[in-house]
């Protein structure tokens, strides 16, 4: 697991020179951004299927990936550039692991109609009241959405209950923001 966790790290700066695949601010904490995708595997259990979109650099999936062996993670990027990279480090470390090159709203119809996430995470992409809403179909009763994001605050969105914000490492404005998605029973 250390030496998987290494070998990202050193892909992800060697591929970061060529291609920008993180920020400056990414790059000069890496060790901290690498915690936080660790102490969010930790607090979130990563098991069955999950999805991270806008995945860009692999933070925080791959660190939760490496860890996380009863988890099978799907990883949605549009970038090539980043696309290409997420592919590669997949195969490198070994992960269970699909990468997809697309954005969510094309590729969501395309996924198996029998395809549930038992999680989803997503680090600061979008307005999550546009985006959460199309999932339902994909996820699992007790689905949890993780929000990594600046602002304890969660967005109130028809089906999914909002849980207490979690502070994670990384400074004072970083949070993992959960809701849980429950399917409605209608009579019948």
């Amino acid at each position: 697991m250390k030496d998987a966790l290494e070998l990202y790290k050193s892909e992800l700066l060697k591929w970061t020179a060529k291609v920008n695949l993180i920020g400056p601010e990414a790059k000069e904490h890496l060790d901290e951004h690498l915690a936080e995708a660790l102490a969010a595997a930790e607090i979130l259990q990563p098991r069955g299927q999950v999805l991270d979109f806008g995945s860009g650099g692999g933070l925080p999936a791959i660190p939760m990936a490496i860890v996380s062996p009863a988890a099978r993670f799907h990883l949605v990027e549009a970038d090539q550039k980043k696309w290409a990279f997420l592919k590669h480090i997949v195969r490198e470390c070994g992960l269970s692991s699909q990468v997809y090159g697309d954005r969510l709203s094309r590729l969501l119809p395309r996924l198996p109609a029998d395809l549930r996430f038992s999680l989803v995470v997503s680090r600061a992409v979008g307005n999550p009241e546009e985006w959460v809403p199309s999932l339902k179909e994909h996820l699992e009763d007790g689905a949890h959405i993780a929000l990594f994001q600046g602002t304890p605050d969660a967005p109130a969105i028809a089906g999914f209950e909002r849980e207490q914000a979690v502070a994670l490492p990384r400074g004072t404005s970083n949070y993992l923001v959960l809701l849980t998605f429950h399917v409605e029973h209608r009579p019948t």
